[in-house]
């Protein structure tokens, strides 16, 4: 347990130099601007928090992390997070240099395929998907937004997610409309 004065001398002397770049770092990668401050500060309340157990070996990599996870705890509390929000939280590690070029484009690349994917599924398959997994409404509220029934969401959901995956994982976007079968009814077909 680290006491107080030494908490207090590590934060002043690790943490506090670099808060323009911590404040950048927050600010490129924040929904809403007038929020910056606000997760800055949250991040500092976490960081001396964890540091009470024992001082981190880099403050620069510990800071950004806590601030990255205060992000990512702030986007998942949001009702909707859009794809280029996803795709942010997903290489915001970057801006601490624990991630490379490549992995970057890589992860960029991913995120145009899937965007790319979920344009090509037939209409009403492509919209159960944005509203479940994109804007994050109910199996109930998509139903009622669709007119749809809650069976009807879940199988176009269903649906649209195998071929995205199929999709990801290079096949062809096909929508496979057989029923799928548990696998004691596949042994009991054999």
């Amino acid at each position: 347990m680290v006491d107080d004065n030494a908490l207090r001398a590590w934060f002043a002397k690790e943490v506090l130099p670099f808060e323009r770049d911590l404040m950048g770092f927050i600010a490129r990668h924040s929904r809403e601007r007038d929020d910056v401050i606000d997760i800055r500060q949250e991040s500092y309340e976490r960081a001396l928090t964890g540091a009470r157990a024992g001082l981190p070996a880099s403050a620069r990599r510990y800071v950004f992390t806590v601030a990255r996870n205060v992000l990512i705890d702030r986007a998942r509390r949001a009702r909707v997070v859009s794809f280029e929000q996803i795709a942010d939280l997903d290489s915001i590690l970057v801006d601490d240099g624990t991630r490379s070029p490549d992995h970057q484009a890589e992860a960029r690349d991913e995120l145009r395929r899937a965007l790319a994917g979920l344009e090509q599924l037939p209409p009403r398959c492509r919209e159960v998907v944005r509203l479940r997994r994109v804007e994050g409404l109910s199996i109930r509220e998509t139903a009622e937004r669709l007119g749809v029934g809650l069976h009807t969401v879940e199988r176009q959901l269903t649906l649209g997610l195998r071929a995205l995956v199929d999709y990801m994982h290079g096949g062809e976007l096909r929508i496979d409309r057989s029923p799928q079968r548990k696998p004691h009814e596949q042994r009991a077909k054999r």
